[in-house]
């Protein structure tokens, strides 16, 4: 059987390329991080357990039968002190902006802005992050 790659995050997390990664940031077991295409995730982030960050689709290639030759690749981009929930998905291109909340099981397909929490399949807002004050709110939309 062979061995997962090095990961000084979680030994039990997959990360391939050389993503940057920002202090304190956490990284759960059973994840993906696909830093092939370009990815930068900020500090202090929570990544749950079963997250999977892609920066890169074959899909084009897979459909045309090799004809079109190429493995797509575009950067992600995941801000500062961002919660990604358990097997959350964040797909090739997409920005996710400080203080944001990514629901358990999410598909993001979109860009996020700052402390927006989305969930659901393909991911959408359903609330803001409302941090005046000691303990932080979420606030529906």
């Amino acid at each position: 059987m062979s061995s997962l790659p090095e990961n000084p995050y979680n030994p039990l997390a997959w990360i391939v390329g050389e993503p940057k990664i920002g202090a304190g940031t956490w990284i759960g077991a059973f994840t993906v991080i696909d830093g092939s295409g370009g990815l930068t995730i900020g500090e202090g982030c929570d990544i749950s357990s079963g997250v999977q960050i892609y920066t890169h689709s074959s899909a084009r290639r897979c459909v045309s039968g090799r004809r079109y030759p190429t493995v797509d690749r575009q950067p992600v981009t995941i801000g500062d002190r961002v919660f990604l929930g358990a097997n959350a998905v964040v797909m090739m291109g997409v920005t996710i902006g400080d203080e944001a909340v990514i629901g358990a099981g999410a598909v993001v397909t979109k860009d996020v802005p700052p402390r927006t929490v989305v969930a659901g399949v393909p991911a959408a807002p359903i609330a803001s992050v409302d941090l005046d004050g000691d303990e932080p709110r979420f606030v529906s939309r």
